[in-house]
C-alpha cells in the first residue's frame, strides 16, 4: 500500500510540474501512469519534436523538456507507478481516497489529481481469438517494462513499428526464441533498424514472419501457443511460447474515469476555474483532461492550473492554516 498527500494520474509535462507546485507546499505526491515511463505523449508519441511556447525556451524538444521537469521536481522526491491504471476511485471519510490499479497496486491518498492529458493510452489490440484470456499476467502483455522477465523465455513480437523492431534488436540477446510477426511486408520504422532486423534473421537469431496475422492464442493457465495465416498464401503456423507482445500503437481513452461520477462532457472533466476542482471534494483535474469556457489544451496552461490547484488542494488537506506565498526567489528550494 502507498500513502501520499497527492496521487496524480498521469506522468505527463502537466502532471509532473505538479509535482513542484506541491512540493513548494511541503505535500508529497505519488504518480501512476499506465504508460511505462514518465512524459505522457511528449515520450511515448514525439520525444524528437521541438515545442515552441514554452516560456523561457524559443525552442525545446519534447524530451528535453520532460526531463528537465523530472530534475525540478527531483529535490521532492516523487514517488511513481508506472505500467499501471487506475481502476476504482474510492472515497472514504473527508479526506482519504483508496486508489487501486489493474493490477491491484493500492493507493492511500489526501487529494486526487487526474492529469492525464487526453486520457489513458491504451494499447490498440489485434482482432485475435483468445486475446483478453492471457491478459494480466498470463502471458500477454502490450508494454515491456523489465527485459529481464523475458531472460531464457520464448517470446512473439506482432508490430512493424520502431517500438517492435527496437524491441525485436534488444530481446535477440535475451530470449531463448524469438518471432517478429509482421502483417505487411514493409516496417514503418527507421531503416536501420529494418536492416538490423533482416540481418538478425538471416542469421538464425530470430524468426521472421511477414503478410502474417495473428488469428487466435491459446493455453491453460498460462499462454502456450499463438496461430496466424498468411492471408496472401493461405499458409497457417503455430508457434509454442512463453509471452506475446502486440506492439500496435496506443490510442488515448477516459478509460475507468467514466464511471468514477464525475461530471464528463465530451471526454473531458468539468472542472471549477477558480481551483481546477471537480464536482467531488477533493479532486481536481488538470491539462488536457479538463474542459471549461475558452480552455486552451496547451502545456503552459496546463502548467498554471498545476499552481492554483496545488494551492487550493493545501487548503483542503490543511483547514483552517492560514498560508503566506512566497516565492522561490525569496526562499530558495527546500528540499523534503
Amino acid at each position: 500500500m502507498i500513502t501520499t498527500d497527492l496521487a496524480i494520474i498521469g506522468a505527463g509535462p502537466v502532471g509532473l510540474f505538479a509535482i513542484f507546485e506541491a512540493g513548494l507546499l511541503k505535500m508529497r505526491c505519488h504518480l501512476i501512469d499506465y504508460l511505462p515511463q514518465a512524459g505522457g505523449q511528449l515520450s511515448e508519441i514525439y520525444p524528437k519534436k521541438p515545442i515552441y511556447d514554452i516560456p523561457g525556451y524559443p525552442s525545446v524538444l519534447a524530451q528535453e523538456l520532460v526531463d528537465n521537469l523530472l530534475k525540478q521536481a527531483e529535490p521532492f522526491h516523487p514517488s511513481y507507478t508506472f505500467g499501471e491504471r487506475i481502476e476504482t476511485l474510492e472515497k472514504r471519510g473527508d479526506r482519504d481516497f483508496v486508489l487501486v490499479t489493474n493490477l491491484g497496486t493500492e493507493v492511500h491518498a489526501k487529494v486526487v489529481v487526474i492529469a492525464g492529458g487526453l486520457g489513458c493510452f491504451e494499447p490498440r489490440k489485434p482482432e485475435c481469438e483468445g486475446l483478453t484470456n492471457f491478459e494480466n499476467g498470463k502471458g500477454i502483455n502490450y508494454m515491456i517494462l523489465d527485459p529481464e522477465k523475458y531472460r531464457g523465455q520464448r517470446m512473439v513480437i506482432a508490430g512493424g513499428g520502431d517500438s517492435a523492431l527496437d524491441w525485436t534488436i534488444f530481446l535477440s540477446d535475451i530470449c531463448s526464441e524469438l518471432t517478429l510477426v509482421h502483417r505487411s511486408e514493409s516496417f514503418r520504422g527507421a531503416p536501420d533498424s529494418v536492416n538490423k532486423v533482416m540481418k538478425l534473421a538471416e542469421e538464425g537469431k530470430i524468426k521472421l514472419l511477414l503478410n502474417t496475422n495473428l488469428t487466435s492464442v491459446s493455453g491453460s493457465d498460462k499462454l502456450e501457443k499463438v496461430s496466424m495465416t498468411n492471408p496472401k498464401t493461405g499458409e497457417n503456423t503455430v508457434i509454442e511460447t512463453d509471452h506475446l507482445i502486440p506492439l500496435f500503437g496506443l490510442s488515448p481513452k477516459l478509460g475507468p474515469i467514466e464511471n468514477w461520477n464525475l461530471n464528463i462532457d465530451k471526454n473531458a472533466i468539468e472542472v471549477n476555474t477558480e481551483d481546477y476542482s471537480t464536482n467531488i471534494e477533493g479532486v481536481y483535474a488538470i491539462g488536457d483532461i479538463n474542459t471549461y469556457k475558452n480552455k486552451l489544451k496547451l502545456i503552459l496552461c496546463g502548467f498554471h492550473e498545476a499552481a492554483l490547484m496545488t494551492h487550493s488542494a493545501y487548503k483542503y488537506i490543511n483547514p483552517g492554516v492560514k498560508y503566506t506565498m512566497k516565492y522561490t526567489t525569496v526562499n530558495g528550494i527546500n528540499e523534503f
